[in-house]
């Protein structure tokens, strides 16, 4: 990394825990929640960090920031949280400068995600950039970071098909079944079990198959009206379970029971009907199959359909890592730039003041002398100039401090205030 980035912004550091080395129990310890993120960001503030970005997932928190040293990075996240440096200190990671930009980069691009191609933290990282900005802890180099690293998002899910495909059962089994079912007409479609799958299920459903006659039954039935609330959706008491899977053409069982509760004697329909068991240990008995007009589809089958896309999302991460290759080069581009910036500021001011100093000799000279055509003259010759003083840092590549040091020592640039 060049001299300018470590010297202009201290070190750069991403530090945080994932799914990769600590389990849901220790990621829980360590999340954030909106008032943990303010609380933290407050005390950045108070002691004099220039930029720092707080994020947090389910499967990851992550804290993007500059400081003297790492360790005030992970003290913040230990005090703001209920985690331990002690725990950090076993399942967390450090990642600085260069490293810190990459594993950014693989973050939003879905390369670092338990699934793999999953963008959901996209939403996490901008969000919690936008609260940082309007916390007024953030800088150019923050903000030109996080819309890098979300452009090179956008382009490898738009540009790949690293997100292709079912990746959890959840999905896979809507998927299968709008490949299986003919949707030309409306289908009864029961949800029977509400936990974590169901849940996931559901919303699947509603989003993909665009189905309104979808019923939910759960054992506890203000669990299953709680979902329903969310997509106006049908509940029914556990009562009438048999009465429902008659009147259904899809039955997708998600319930955690430790023995069927799906048997051939609970159907009583002479149509076409299929069962989707989500549930592990199986949740409906194989004896249902002996029943013509029943189809069964279980978890092992849907969960190799998740394998088979994961395995056919790899063939995608040269491209995928290609693209963040190419805006990460683009950054880097960028921030070379940053680092003549001043000089090119203080450059500009000279040249101003010289022009002004001018315009005042002249205007006492001459009778009829006009100002303000003068200033406007003066101004887009020092705005020509300086241009061009622009273009020849940007093309100078190693010898760009030279050039700097020059301009410098020609100009008296170390004198000319430049806030």
């Amino acid at each position: 990394m060049q001299e300018y980035f470590l010297s202009t912004y201290k070190n750069f550091f991403v530090i945080g825990l994932s799914y990769e080395k600590a389990d849901a129990l220790v990621r829980g310890k360590f999340s954030l929640s909106l008032a943990q993120k303010n609380a933290l960001l407050e005390e950045a503030i108070e002691i004099g960090l220039e930029g720092l970005v707080a994020t947090s997932t389910c499967n990851r928190t992550e804290l993007y920031g500059f400081a003297d040293d790492a360790s005030t990075l992970i003290d913040l996240l230990c005090k703001h949280s209920n985690g331990s440096k002690i725990t950090f200190d076993e399942v967390g990671y450090v990642y600085s400068a260069e490293k810190a930009i990459s594993h950014m980069f693989r973050v939003a691009g879905g390369l670092d995600s338990q699934i793999l191609g999953d963008f959901e933290i996209i939403s996490q990282m901008k969000s919690s950039f936008l609260l940082s900005k309007k916390r007024g802890i953030s800088n150019a180099f923050l903000e030109r970071l996080f819309n890098a690293s979300i452009q090179a998002s956008r382009r490898i899910k738009n540009e790949t098909q690293l997100s292709s495909g079912a990746t959890s059962v959840s999905f896979a089994s809507v998927q299968y079944i709008l490949n299986t079912v003919d949707f030309s007409a409306s289908k009864n479609i029961l949800l029977f079990g509400t936990g974590k799958i169901g849940r996931n299920t559901c919303e699947n459903l509603v989003k993909h198959t665009h189905n309104k006659h979808i019923t939910l039954i759960n054992r506890t039935k203000d669990k299953a009206e709680e979902i329903a609330g969310k997509f106006n959706l049908t509940v029914k008491d556990f009562s009438e379970l048999t009465t429902e899977i008659h009147q259904s053409d899809i039955l997708i069982v998600a319930t955690g029971a430790q023995h069927p509760t799906i048997t051939k004697e609970l159907i009583h329909t002479n149509k076409d009907l299929l069962i989707l068991d989500l549930s592990i240990p199986k949740n409906v008995d194989e004896n249902v199959t002996e029943l013509p007009n029943v189809s069964l589809m279980h978890m092992d089958h849907l969960s190799k359909i998740t394998d088979d896309t994961l395995e056919r999302r790899k063939q995608f991460i040269p491209q995928a890592e290609a693209i963040i290759e190419e805006i990460k080069a683009e950054f880097y581009e960028w921030l070379d730039t940053r680092k003549f910036a001043p000089t090119i500021k203080a450059l500009k001011l000279k040249f101003e003041q010289l022009g002004r100093e001018e315009i005042d000799y002249q205007g006492k000279k001459m009778d009829g002398f006009m100002h303000e055509q003068a200033e406007v003259i003066s101004q887009r010759i020092v705005h020509k100039i300086t241009r061009s003083f622009a273009s020849h840092l940007r093309q100078a590549n190693g010898s760009t401090v030279a050039s700097i040091e020059l301009l410098n020592k020609v100009f008296d640039l170390d004198k000319i205030p430049l806030d």
